[in-house]
């Protein structure tokens, strides 16, 4: 068995960090692959592991399989070399550990999809009971929003968690960016944000190296590409309709509901209807996905984050086709209640892939630059 030198693992905290570390050994040695995707670049950049450098390769993988169908030593070889299923390990693990306040990290040990749906129903009863007691009748009328909880109090109450949200993930954030040495290399400059930005956007290396991803089987797709897209898209309009319906109360005093073809609306109808088939589309993939391919012991956080997605999308679409019936009030208990359960398992679920990503693209963007700018002046010596 090929087994990496002791002397850089011994400091390793888990498993699954020795076990990336002895991979990434073989890899290094092997080269095979480092067309595939960013990953092998950047690990060829390095010759001993650490754990911020294992974390770092770990989420810069978008796990599209190119590397375990191609790799001459993927099991049944005695190597036993797996890159997908063990960075998709070490990456489950590395949202725990930069996870913040520390109190709170062990909710990554929990079911989360229990831990999600309850935080929802939660909430959604929390708006009834405040609507029961402000104004029962409110419960059955079609109309305004506001009726059902004073726009101050929905504000104050969704402000707060955001806030909580914001801050959780900054300082996750911040200390993955210190472990991961990105500040050795400026990797926070506007280039190599840009070109991070562009890759993030384009899915560029969920592409199992210009094929398309592995999934049940040797035939490559671009479906998780095309579903990631969709969600990713669909949530980014949903917060554009957030954010627009704020501007208008506050900055012009236009207040909800606003018209079909407004800008809220639009945003709104178009990013739940990609909030609704891209987490279908996903989980449909993730089920049919081999084995060999996925962690298993992350599928209940992956439910759970793929099923707040789906409802978020769901519930505001219903939201907009029944604002006019008696259905109204308990339409918007449940999709407020999602909301607020979302924003507040951000911090703690899968989520934080999408930013932990984004920040080992950055990183790996300024590594090319400099990489390739020490290039020439190596050719010369």
């Amino acid at each position: 068995m090929f087994e990496q030198d002791p002397r850089f693992s011994d400091n390793l905290s888990t498993d699954h960090l020795k076990e990336a570390a002895r991979l990434m050994t073989v890899c290094n040695s092997c080269r095979y692959c480092e067309g595939l995707c960013a990953v092998f670049p950047a690990m060829e950049l390095r010759r001993s592991f650490e754990e911020g450098d294992l974390n770092y390769l770990a989420n810069l993988c978008h796990s599209c399989g190119a590397c375990y169908q191609d790799c001459q030593f993927s099991p049944p070889h005695e190597f036993n070399v797996n890159v997908p299923q063990t960075l998709a390990k070490v990456r489950a693990d590395s949202y725990q550990s930069y996870a913040w306040p520390k109190a709170f990290q062990p909710l990554f040990n929990r079911n989360g999809l229990a831990i999600t749906v309850i935080a929802a129903l939660s909430v959604a009863a929390f708006i009834l009971g405040f609507a029961l007691w402000h104004d029962p009748e409110v419960l059955f009328k079609g109309g305004s929003f506001y009726r059902l909880m004073p726009h101050n109090v929905m504000a104050g109450l969704f402000g707060s968690v955001f806030l909580y949200m914001i801050i959780a993930m900054t300082m996750g954030v911040r200390a993955y960016w210190k472990d991961i040495g990105a500040a050795s290399v400026s990797a926070g400059q506007i280039p190599s944000l840009w070109q991070a930005m562009k890759d993030a956007g384009q899915l560029r290396y969920l592409d199992g190296g210009g094929v398309g991803c592995y999934n049940e089987d040797e035939k490559p797709s671009d479906n998780r590409r095309f579903y990631h897209h969709l969600t990713f898209y669909g949530f980014m309009l949903c917060f554009a309709a957030t954010t627009t319906g704020t501007i208008y109360h506050y900055a012009f005093g236009w207040e909800a509901p606003y018209e079909l073809f407004s800008l809220p609306k639009l945003f709104g109808i178009l990013g739940g209807i990609g909030l609704v088939i891209g987490p279908v589309g996903l989980a449909h993939a993730k089920a049919k996905r081999h084995d060999d391919l996925k962690d298993s012991a992350a599928k209940g956080m992956e439910a759970a984050f793929l099923l707040m997605l789906f409802t978020t999308g769901l519930s505001g679409l219903l939201l907009m086709a029944l604002r006019e019936t008696p259905l109204m009030g308990l339409t918007l208990s449940l999709h407020l209640g999602v909301v607020f359960a979302l924003f507040l398992t951000m911090p703690y679920g899968k989520f934080v892939h999408g930013i932990y990503r984004f920040g080992a693209l950055v990183l790996y963007a300024a590594e090319r630059k400099v990489h390739r700018a020490a290039q020439p002046a190596r050719k010369t010596a």
